[in-house]
């Protein structure tokens, strides 16, 4: 597919694009989303036949605590996932969920097309691959790192310092030639924000004109929001702020349920026509 720039915005009826969770990982918060290389081929395939534009592929767990996998485990998870997925569907759209360019560089060469970096591509050689690829690039917000981002964070204003820094991030990589219909934004609900600031971010986006991604699918929010302790037990409150997402102008939802996402998104662009472009 030539110009991947279409599917880093919403599509025309109004609805936000979908991405869908594949993780390759033992120790995901949300443990149906964990899958073997057989499995993640099969659901990958599914994901895109209900609906999902794009399918996120990741080996390593970023939740609060986890472990940490180093980059030949991580290339050893979603590689062959990747090649079978490219194989058996030479135009379904890819992403490589990573922090690490050696990985995101084998999952690019292996038939991914996107970057989506956690860390908000804090690792120099990760902006440099970017620019030399001159690939679509999720760049998100993390205060802190995986193991202590929950421990108290702190800002003075979320919503500013969140696309602050993000704006700065996807500005440099525009200076440096890479195209900013490439880019989108996620200001990572739940990666080092409590609650408050969780609600303050989904409350509030940017106004440039860079593309927005949400990822809040199954998160510990509808913990603290509904008193929801199982992420099994999540999928109200998470098709909840799929809606708000509609409404507000998101243009990508990153979820572990693709099919129930298609339905709510396809109800509401029917029931509210004017949303369309």
């Amino acid at each position: 597919m030539d110009d991947l720039r279409p599917f880093l915005r919403r599509r025309p009826d109004g609805r936000c694009r979908l991405m869908g969770i594949l993780n390759i990982t033992p120790d995901s918060f949300h443990a149906a989303s964990r899958v073997d290389v057989d499995e993640a081929v099969e659901r990958g395939l599914e994901m895109w036949s209900k609906g999902a534009d794009w399918v996120d592929v990741g080996g390593e767990s970023t939740r609060p605590g986890a472990t940490l996998v180093d980059s030949g485990e991580e290339i050893t998870r979603v590689i062959p996932v990747i090649q079978a997925l490219r194989q058996a569907n030479p135009d379904g759209l890819i992403s490589i969920d990573t922090r690490r360019s050696d990985v995101a560089r084998a999952a690019l060469d292996a038939g991914a097309n996107m970057v989506n970096d956690v860390s908000g591509l804090r690792d120099p050689t990760m902006e440099a691959l970017v620019i030399e690829r001159g690939c679509p690039v999720c760049i998100m917000h993390m205060q802190g790192e995986p193991g202590n981002m929950q421990q108290n964070p702190t800002y003075d204003n979320v919503v500013k310092e969140v696309y602050a820094s993000l704006i700065s991030t996807a500005e440099r990589l525009v200076t440096e030639g890479h195209d900013s219909e490439l880019i989108c934004l996620d200001p990572g609900i739940g990666f080092g924000k409590n609650l408050i600031q969780n609600l303050e971010l989904l409350h509030s986006r940017s106004d440039s004109n860079y593309s927005i991604l949400w990822g809040v699918s199954r998160k510990s929010m509808f913990n603290q929001l509904l008193g929801q302790e199982e992420t099994d037990d999540r999928l109200a409150g998470t098709l909840g702020v799929a809606a708000h997402a509609m409404l507000e102008g998101v243009d990508i939802l990153r979820v572990h349920d693709v099919e129930e996402h298609t339905d709510l998104l396809t109800t509401l662009a029917t029931l509210r026509p004017e949303l369309n472009s």
